[in-house]
């Protein structure tokens, strides 16, 4: 195993046991995966059956674009490979994807045109880069629906699926995992503002592009030395991830 495909395991694992820790997991539903640098069809991806709060390198499993298993002793879910091959497969930009039922971006996936309003700082990081798919077309457990979900993410790097859940993607794992932690922070404040039945104070347009463009010529650095503290928390309570 080359050393690079090692720090993507030990990374995903160690993804995967922090979106436990901040409750963006769901049962053992849900997936995150990444593309290996020069492979165009094949990715880690985590396996079905095991909570997330557990995962760790060598549980990851390598399929390729076929979904056979490469390597790994544990099931791929269908659905996991019916969207993130295809969502692979039509975004080379798209190396890491993580699809989540996270509760506070849900619930306004879960709204009549639920959408990330300009309210808070933090969903000014977002601003022109969600995709919002509002037809519910059931399970995703075929290829079509994949491809489906695939084209309607464009050129964006969040997604919003109706009724079901969210999708972030990115070159890196670090930069896909800042986004669904952020982004996450933005829906929980935004809903707990709706609840008080006030006015939200919305953010002008100029001021939001503004923040939104300054944002994001740090967010990569940024993204990496978050993803780097929080292993660093993993690392002291709780390190089986690299196994």
């Amino acid at each position: 195993m080359t050393n690079t495909v090692k720090q993507a395991r030990i990374d995903l694992a160690a993804a995967l046991r922090l979106a436990a820790r901040y409750d963006f997991s769901e049962g053992v539903c849900n997936h995150f995966s990444y593309q290996l640098p020069g492979e165009e069809e094949r990715f880690l991806i985590n396996p079905h059956g095991i909570h997330w709060s557990l995962m760790r390198a060598g549980d990851m499993l390598l399929v390729d674009g076929e979904g056979n298993v490469l390597e790994g002793d544990h099931p791929l879910e269908t659905t996991a490979f019916c969207i993130h091959s295809e969502v692979h497969r039509k975004h080379p930009r798209a190396r890491c994807v993580l699809h989540t039922h996270m509760i506070w971006a849900t619930a306004l996936t879960s709204l009549q045109e639920g959408r990330l309003e300009p309210v808070t700082q933090n969903a000014l990081r977002f601003i022109g880069d969600i995709a919002y798919d509002d037809d519910y077309n059931g399970v995703a457990d075929s290829l079509d629906e994949g491809r489906r979900i695939a084209e309607g993410l464009g050129d964006k790097r969040i997604m919003f699926m109706a009724n079901h859940g969210v999708m972030a993607v990115a070159d890196t794992i670090a930069e896909a995992f800042d986004d669904l932690y952020y982004l996450e922070r933005a829906c929980q404040v935004q809903v707990l503002a709706m609840q008080t039945g006030r006015p939200m104070k919305y953010i002008g347009d100029n001021m939001g592009r503004d923040v939104h463009d300054n944002i994001r010529t740090f967010a990569a650095d940024y993204a990496a030395k978050h993803f780097d503290a929080l292993k660093q928390v993993l690392e002291r309570e709780d390190p089986g991830f690299h196994d």
